[in-house]
C-alpha cells in the first residue's frame, strides 16, 4: 500500500483568481475535491497527506474519504518544501521504501489506470517513475525580441505529469539534498536526478491536465462534466 503526497500550499497569484485555484470548481467541485477523489478511491492508496498554506481559510476540513484518512500538515514557500513537509507529516508505519505518489492539487483529471501504471513501474525501477506524455508539437526556441531563433528536435521530449511516484527516503533525500545547494527544483523527479538517478517514464492520459489559466479550467470543467456523463451512462 502507498500514501499520495498533494502539495496545495500556493496561493493561486498566477492565476489570478481571488482564492488559490485548487479550489476553484469544475463540474460543481474543487479541483482539489476532484484529485482527491481520484487518488483515494483507489486500492493502491491507504491515504493522503495535503500541505496547505498556513491558515487556509478554504480548506473543506476533511479528515477522511472513501474511508481513507486524509491528513494535513503546513506546506512551505515553494513546491518542493510542501512535499518534504508531507513527506515528514506521513504516519510512522509508512516504511523507508515505501512507495509515495506526489500529485498536484489542479490536476483534477487523473484517471485510475494511469495510477495503477505508475504504481507497478515505480514498485519495479528503484529510481521511482513518473506520469508524463511525449511532446507532439513542433518546439520552437525565441530570441529576446519573441522571434524564433530555431526548431528545436522533438525527439525524446516529454511534458512531465503527475503523480511522480518515489520510494520514500529516495524522494526525502532527493529533496533535501536540492534545498542544501540552493537549488529550485519544479518537480519531485528533477531532485532525484540530480542524484545521478534515472526515474521511469510512464506514458499517461494527455487531458491529465493542471489547471494554470481560465482556458484550462474551462477545458477541465468539460472534460470532468464529459466523464460523469458517461458513469451515469
Amino acid at each position: 500500500m502507498s500514501w499520495a503526497l498533494v502539495p496545495a500550499a500556493g496561493s493561486g497569484r498566477r492565476y489570478g483568481a481571488d482564492i488559490p485555484k485548487q479550489y476553484l470548481l469544475a463540474a460543481g467541485k474543487p479541483l482539489i475535491e476532484h484529485a482527491l477523489d481520484v487518488l483515494l478511491s483507489h486500492a493502491v492508496i491507504e491515504g493522503v497527506v495535503v500541505a496547505l498554506a498556513a491558515d487556509d481559510p478554504h480548506w473543506p476540513g476533511w479528515s477522511t474519504m472513501h474511508g481513507k484518512p486524509v491528513v494535513t500538515c503546513i506546506g512551505g514557500g515553494e513546491r518542493a518544501d510542501s512535499v518534504l513537509a508531507a513527506l515528514r507529516a506521513l504516519p510512522t508505519g509508512v516504511a523507508t521504501d515505501a512507495i509515495v505518489l506526489v500529485h498536484d492539487a489542479a490536476r483534477p483529471n487523473l484517471h485510475a489506470d494511469d495510477i495503477s501504471r505508475l504504481h507497478a513501474a515505480a514498485l519495479a525501477h528503484v529510481d521511482g517513475a513518473i506520469l508524463a506524455a511525449p511532446v507532439r508539437d513542433t518546439l520552437k526556441r525565441a530570441d529576446a525580441e519573441s522571434n524564433i531563433s530555431m526548431t528545436e528536435p522533438r525527439d525524446g521530449i516529454w511534458r512531465a505529469l503527475t503523480p511522480q511516484a518515489f520510494r520514500r527516503e529516495l524522494l526525502r533525500r532527493a529533496l533535501e539534498t536540492a534545498r542544501a545547494d540552493g537549488v529550485v527544483v519544479t518537480d519531485d523527479a528533477q531532485a532525484v536526478e540530480r542524484l545521478g538517478l534515472h526515474p521511469r517514464l510512464v506514458e499517461g492520459r494527455e487531458d491529465n491536465l493542471k489547471v494554470t489559466t481560465p482556458a484550462d479550467l474551462a477545458l477541465a470543467e468539460f472534460l470532468l462534466a464529459s466523464r460523469f456523463l458517461r458513469k451515469d451512462a
